[in-house]
């Protein structure tokens, strides 16, 4: 999270307003939630795991077990469960 200084973004009479409420403090001001993006959609971590989870599910429906994945994959055999059980 990047600072900015209010003076540089804002009008004055919001900041007046601002003031009535907080003065000298940091004001976290959230994006709007149309605007927020599912974890891992940027760095495309979340594609790497939607991935390696569709190879699980395919690798089980081919006749592994839940260990050897467990242990090929370094996931508990419980993350295992809940991925090829998962729709």
């Amino acid at each position: 999270m990047k600072y900015v200084k209010a003076t540089a973004v804002l009008p004055e009479r919001l900041i007046v307003e601002i003031q009535k409420y907080v003065q000298g403090e940091t004001l976290y001001i959230p994006k709007p939630e149309k605007t927020h993006r599912k974890w891992g959609t940027c760095s495309g971590s979340r594609e790497l795991i939607d991935d390696r989870n569709a190879a699980i599910r395919s690798a089980y429906k081919t006749g592994r077990t839940i260990l050897e994945l467990a242990e090929e994959h370094f996931l508990s055999m419980e993350t295992i469960k809940k991925i090829v059980y998962s729709k």
